[in-house]
């Protein structure tokens, strides 16, 4: 027989999907190299999703560990009524022990969960790559490496993809689904159902440093330690702070404390440099310095903050001053009356009606309730006595600890009756010092440009950053999403007066965030052309 140039072309070349794949067919076999905390995850879910697997790693037994750890947390599903025990029990059965790459190899995909090195990877995937039929899809569970370069030394690079699963993986519902420069889009798409048959929820990007969750999470990482150094609050304080009204899960230094300071705070290095210096991911030198120092966190029993027994030990915010000021004047902002009216009526409730002047009269504190103004820019354009004026964030409601602003010149007899007055129904205040958008403000729309830059780099689609950032970081909404509720306008604003105080580039507005605003449209808004 005549074999042709085009005939190989047919054997070797994926762009085009193998007529024998199939994503969905009832033995599709999923191998799983490395069976530490990420891999056995994804082996667990792959068998509960009701495929075979290949579980395999280099430490002679330690898929067989992997295996019964498995089972264990199979039974304790059963237990709870979770799952039947003859589900269970198929799950389990379907898990099988690989002894070598070339047991994994029989696979239809290969799934790698191994070290966080690119040589190991790429020396891996090459490997692969040569053991395995050209129909095989190879994936990395990378976090943060390119998955083009993973696949640089393979002879078949279009039939590498990412599957980035996330931490506990039967928990987490997320998988972004990476294509590399050379990936053929019957891979993703295949990576993509697979991913849907392990009952997780995948979202597509392109290749991308931190793809879209720890893209996205650059905002959160990065903005509030910068916060701290410039003695705008206390760590514990912001942590309360964005637990409260914004409504995240964890504040930024217990979340750091959780993941482990010498896990974050390489990505966030990697990451940083993979975006050529970007100012808006650069590291801070307090979190480098816990890095340096074996800080870690929870694991180390001190980082952000110490641990006693495994449990963070939290210092109590003071008590709230119980003087009220003898007046309170609000100013009668026009463009967020709406945000103010409540902070009037908890004054009022509390037995100190606002004035009603054009002016506030003599004696009487001074409230401003500004968005994305600093509070000494405020005081000087409005020609108010700084002894007396204070600042209380209202953009995201008065839930949680309330968080009052400061200057330099404050009287601090009017600072605590401002405190007392704010805290009289009960609630917490954290009195902060002056930042133009205090402490939330500043933290979230930071979060809605990173989404923004990431939807104008065509990263991912719009609804796939939002779900990406929901499930992956647990926010309580997407970043495009979430600067719609708020709106686009005034996020703009808050980064505009960020950039004219700090004259940071970090805080550069998104060309997406500004051709929205001047469009009247919605930031999930996709552009034009395609």
């Amino acid at each position: 027989m005549l074999v042709t140039t085009s005939s190989l072309n047919l054997v070797f070349n994926c762009s085009e999907r193998p007529m024998s794949f199939d994503p969905t067919a009832k033995d599709l076999t999923v191998a799983v190299i490395g069976t530490g905390t990420m891999g056995r995850g994804i082996v667990q879910v792959a068998a509960q999703g009701g495929m075979r697997v290949i579980a395999y790693d280099e430490k002679p037994g330690a898929a067989m560990v992997a295996k019964d750890y498995i089972g264990k947390i199979l039974a304790g599903l059963v237990d709870k009524g979770r799952v039947t025990a003859a589900d269970a029990k198929a799950s389990l059965d379907r898990i099988g022990i690989g002894h070598s790459l070339e047991d994994c190899a029989k696979a239809d995909v290969v799934i790698e969960a191994i070290v966080e090195r690119l040589d190991i990877k790429q020396s891996l995937f090459q490997r692969l790559d040569q053991l395995c039929d050209p129909k095989v899809i190879l994936a990395s569970n990378t976090s943060s490496l390119p998955v083009t370069a993973i696949s640089a030394k393979c002879a078949h690079p279009e039939r590498v993809g990412g599957m980035h699963f996330f931490n506990p993986v039967p928990v987490m519902k997320l998988v972004e689904v990476i294509g590399g420069l050379k990936t053929a889009p019957w891979v993703t798409d295949a990576l993509t159902q697979i991913g849907r048959r392990m009952n997780r929820d995948p979202v597509m990007c392109i290749d991308s440093p931190g793809f879209i969750v720890n893209h996205v999470g650059r905002a959160y990482q990065t903005e509030n330690p910068r916060i701290l150094t410039e003695g705008i609050a206390t760590h514990p304080e912001i942590d309360r702070i964005l637990t409260g009204a914004p409504g995240f899960k964890l504040g930024p230094f217990a979340l750091a404390d959780m993941v482990g300071i010498d896990v974050g705070f390489p990505v966030m290095e990697s990451i940083y440099e993979q975006f050529q210096h970007e100012p808006a991911y650069a590291p801070n030198p307090l979190t480098a310095l816990r890095a340096a120092g074996g800080l870690y966190g929870q694991k180390t029993g001190a980082g952000w903050y110490d641990y006693k027994d495994g449990k963070r030990v939290d210092a109590s915010l003071p008590p709230a001053p119980k003087k009220l000021p003898q007046s309170v004047w609000i100013w009668p902002s026009t463009s967020h009356a709406d945000l103010i009216a409540p902070l009037a009526e908890l004054f009022t409730k509390a037995g100190l009606t606002p004035e009603t002047g054009d002016k506030p009269s003599d004696g009487a504190l001074v409230v401003l309730c500004q968005i994305g103004y600093d509070l000494t820019t405020a005081i000087d354009d409005l020609k108010l006595d700084g002894k007396r004026t204070v600042s209380v964030d209202v953009l995201f409601g008065l839930k949680g600890p309330r968080t009052l602003m400061v200057t330099p010149a404050i009287d601090p007899a009017m600072r605590d009756a401002a405190h007392a007055l704010l805290a009289a129904d009960g609630q917490d205040v954290v009195v902060i010092n002056d930042s133009p958008g205090y402490v939330a403000q500043r933290t979230v729309a930071m979060i809605v440009n990173v989404g923004c830059n990431i939807a104008q780099r065509q990263i991912a689609s719009p609804a796939d950053i939002d779900k990406g950032a929901k499930l992956g970081l647990g926010y309580p909404f997407g970043p495009l999403e979430w600067g719609d509720r708020i709106g686009p306008g005034r996020v703009l604003f808050i980064l505009e007066r960020l950039h004219a105080f700090y004259l940071d580039p970090r805080y550069k507005p998104s060309p997406w965030l500004k051709r929205r605003v001047m469009l009247g449209l919605p930031l999930t808004t996709p552009d034009g052309a395609h």
